[in-house]
Protein backbone atom coordinates (compact mmCIF):
# COMPACT_ATOMS: atom_id res chain seq x y z
CA UNK A 1 0.00 0.00 0.00
CA UNK A 2 1.33 3.42 -0.90
CA UNK A 3 1.24 6.50 1.29
CA UNK A 4 -1.45 7.99 -0.97
CA UNK A 5 -3.57 4.82 -0.61
CA UNK A 6 -3.17 4.93 3.14
CA UNK A 7 -4.01 8.63 3.25
CA UNK A 8 -7.21 8.06 1.28
CA UNK A 9 -8.30 5.14 3.50
CA UNK A 10 -7.19 6.20 6.99
CA UNK A 11 -8.81 9.15 8.72
CA UNK A 12 -7.11 11.28 11.36
CA UNK A 13 -9.16 9.70 14.17
CA UNK A 14 -8.02 6.19 13.26
CA UNK A 15 -4.42 7.35 12.82
CA UNK A 16 -4.58 8.91 16.30
CA UNK A 17 -5.90 5.62 17.70
CA UNK A 18 -3.01 3.69 16.10
CA UNK A 19 -0.52 6.22 17.50
CA UNK A 20 -2.00 5.79 20.99
CA UNK A 21 -1.97 2.00 20.61
CA UNK A 22 1.72 2.08 19.64
CA UNK A 23 2.55 4.29 22.65
CA UNK A 24 0.93 1.69 24.94
CA UNK A 25 2.18 -1.52 23.31
CA UNK A 26 5.51 -0.40 21.86
CA UNK A 27 6.63 -0.10 18.26
CA UNK A 28 4.76 -1.91 15.51
CA UNK A 29 6.03 -3.54 12.34
CA UNK A 30 9.65 -3.51 11.23
CA UNK A 31 11.05 -1.66 14.26
CA UNK A 32 9.41 -4.16 16.63
CA UNK A 33 11.01 -7.04 14.70
CA UNK A 34 14.38 -5.30 14.97
CA UNK A 35 13.95 -5.04 18.74
CA UNK A 36 13.01 -8.71 19.01
CA UNK A 37 16.04 -9.75 16.94
CA UNK A 38 18.31 -7.48 19.00
CA UNK A 39 17.01 -9.05 22.22
CA UNK A 40 17.82 -12.52 20.91
CA UNK A 41 21.26 -11.38 19.72
CA UNK A 42 22.05 -9.85 23.13
CA UNK A 43 20.94 -13.03 24.89
CA UNK A 44 23.20 -15.18 22.70
CA UNK A 45 26.13 -12.77 23.05
CA UNK A 46 25.73 -12.70 26.85
CA UNK A 47 25.53 -16.49 27.05
CA UNK A 48 28.84 -16.70 25.17
CA UNK A 49 30.75 -13.77 26.64
CA UNK A 50 33.84 -14.24 28.73
CA UNK A 51 33.86 -13.92 32.49
CA UNK A 52 34.17 -10.29 33.52
CA UNK A 53 33.50 -8.93 30.02
CA UNK A 54 30.93 -6.28 29.19
CA UNK A 55 27.27 -7.29 29.40
CA UNK A 56 25.41 -6.66 26.13
CA UNK A 57 22.01 -5.00 25.84
CA UNK A 58 19.56 -5.12 22.93
CA UNK A 59 20.56 -1.51 22.13
CA UNK A 60 24.03 -2.80 21.23
CA UNK A 61 22.47 -4.72 18.34
CA UNK A 62 19.83 -2.28 17.08
CA UNK A 63 20.31 -0.82 13.63
CA UNK A 64 20.28 2.97 13.52
CA UNK A 65 17.67 4.49 11.21
CA UNK A 66 17.90 7.73 9.35
CA UNK A 67 21.65 7.63 8.94
CA UNK A 68 23.57 7.62 5.74
CA UNK A 69 24.13 4.20 4.19
CA UNK A 70 27.59 2.75 4.59
CA UNK A 71 29.72 1.36 1.82
CA UNK A 72 31.14 -2.18 1.83
CA UNK A 73 34.48 -1.15 3.40
CA UNK A 74 32.73 0.80 6.19
CA UNK A 75 30.42 -2.15 6.92
CA UNK A 76 33.39 -4.54 7.03
CA UNK A 77 35.21 -2.19 9.41
CA UNK A 78 32.12 -2.06 11.66
CA UNK A 79 31.84 -5.86 11.68
CA UNK A 80 35.54 -6.18 12.51
CA UNK A 81 35.08 -3.71 15.37
CA UNK A 82 32.16 -5.68 16.80
CA UNK A 83 34.14 -8.91 16.45
CA UNK A 84 37.13 -7.36 18.30
CA UNK A 85 34.90 -5.95 21.05
CA UNK A 86 33.55 -9.44 21.67
CA UNK A 87 37.05 -10.92 21.84
CA UNK A 88 36.83 -12.61 18.45
CA UNK A 89 39.67 -13.48 16.12
CA UNK A 90 39.70 -12.74 12.41
CA UNK A 91 40.59 -15.62 10.19
CA UNK A 92 41.41 -14.47 6.67
CA UNK A 93 40.56 -17.02 4.02
CA UNK A 94 43.10 -17.20 1.27
CA UNK A 95 42.05 -18.92 -1.93
CA UNK A 96 44.88 -20.55 -3.82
Amino acid sequence: MTVADLDSRLGSAELTEWMAFEKITGPLGRRRHDIQAATIAATIANANRGKGSKRFTPQDFLLPYGTERKGPQEMLAAIRGINRSMGGDEHVRRDS
